[in-house]
């Protein structure tokens, strides 16, 4: 996988495209094999390493019961949004 993502970053046609492609191809087939809750207050740090994990190019998702409002604003305070996102 790694010789595949380090040719799709030098392409020069569609080097997007062809990342995404690897990016989907090493994340086929996964296995859950944690994941963490938050309630109310953030701890110290996770924020920091949510955005930090995005970067990175992992998808991380947020599942929740509030009303949307509330759920954008932990989003934004989680920095899983940020304000160049379409919401």
């Amino acid at each position: 996988w790694l010789a595949r993502h380090k040719a799709a970053a030098a392409s020069r046609e569609d080097r997007d495209g062809a990342l995404a492609a690897a990016a989907a191809a090493i994340e086929d087939s996964l296995v859950l094999v944690g994941l963490t809750a938050i309630e109310d207050r953030l701890q110290e740090g996770v924020p920091r390493a949510l955005e930090h994990l995005r970067r990175a190019g992992l998808k991380v998702w947020v599942l929740t019961g509030d009303k949307v409002e509330t759920a954008v604003n932990i989003g934004f305070s989680a920095k899983l949004l940020t304000g160049e996102m379409e919401l």
